[in-house]
């Protein structure tokens, strides 16, 4: 091989390598770039922290913790949601009754899987729709449903548009280098919240378990487990000084469980001198949990 072939063969090598990079760059998940779905997923996860908190404010008439990690404020069930249906959906944005099915479908179906995760992984019920009509074991419900729905018109229609814009201008404000960085940094800070939050409500929800000998399923390895954390005396030291009863409350206010005869236990109830909450707002309607 003479030398101009070999810098033919090197040329089309650089052009082969800068192809591939440039579909590298350019991978997309139906027309939207795996960096845009992160940065929904950060913003549409703080947006729904918001939300949740607001709504706790009105409803309940205190200011408590809606986040789903212990330390970010992210909610990360609208995060997962709305990535979902800006995905699926961006194509319909003027096709309301296609939304609308659209979105309770989606809706519903993430709503019942995180509740359904959160039971099998962590044995705590995130949240209970069994007092409202129409509910599928509790995780979701006919009302909330509905809401998912029109969430999704407001969301295709209004809100996403809104923040394209605002992505748009963060890039032109900062590189695109700079801006990848910065996702990838909250995505991987946000994954090592979840792993954190997963391991610390399970060590406290152990420790209710058995402190006050609740009678749930497979209690036997419960206390085993129970035993031999905390029988070290350093892990336990560690465990009750960052994952905190307190902690863990204010943070999830709401943790609850389910006995062996189908009574919900929530655990603000089981200590009484922690308040659950940052403060109140304003008077708290007695009959609402």
């Amino acid at each position: 091989m003479d030398e101009n072939e070999k810098n033919n063969v090197e040329q089309e090598k650089i052009k082969e390598e800068k192809t591939n990079n440039k579909a590298k760059k350019s991978f997309t998940i139906l027309g939207i770039s795996i960096w845009r779905i992160f940065a929904y997923f950060i913003i549409y996860s703080f947006l729904g922290y918001v939300i949740e908190t607001i709504f706790g404010i009105v409803t309940k008439g205190v200011w408590e913790s809606r986040q789903s990690f212990l330390y970010g404020p992210f909610c990360a069930v609208y995060g997962v949601g709305a990535v979902i249906m800006v995905v699926l959906l961006h194509k319909y944005i003027k096709k309301y009754n296609t939304l609308f099915v659209a979105g309770f479908i989606i809706g519903s179906i993430v709503e019942y899987l995180v509740s359904l995760i959160g039971e099998m992984i962590l044995h705590v019920k995130w949240w209970d729709y069994s007092n409202m009509p129409l509910n599928i074991e509790g995780r979701i419900c006919f009302y909330y449903s509905i809401f998912w729905g029109f969430l999704a018109i407001y969301l295709i229609c209004s809100v996403n548009p809104k923040v394209d814009k605002l992505i748009n201008w963060i890039k032109s404000k900062i590189s695109i280098k700079a801006l990848k960085i910065l996702t990838s940094t909250t995505i991987v800070a946000l994954f090592i919240d979840c792993i954190v939050t997963g391991i610390a409500v399970n060590f406290f929800l152990v420790r209710m378990k058995v402190e006050n000998n609740l009678n749930v399923p497979e209690k036997e390895s419960i206390v085993e487990l129970y035993n031999e954390v905390y029988s070290n005396e350093k892990l336990s030291k560690f465990i009750y000084k960052y994952f905190s009863d307190k902690k863990v409350l204010r943070t999830f206010p709401n943790l609850k469980v389910q006995d062996i005869d189908g009574n919900i236990i929530y655990m603000d109830s089981l200590l009484p001198d922690i308040q659950p909450y940052y403060f109140k707002v304003h008077y708290k309607n007695p009959y609402v949990k």
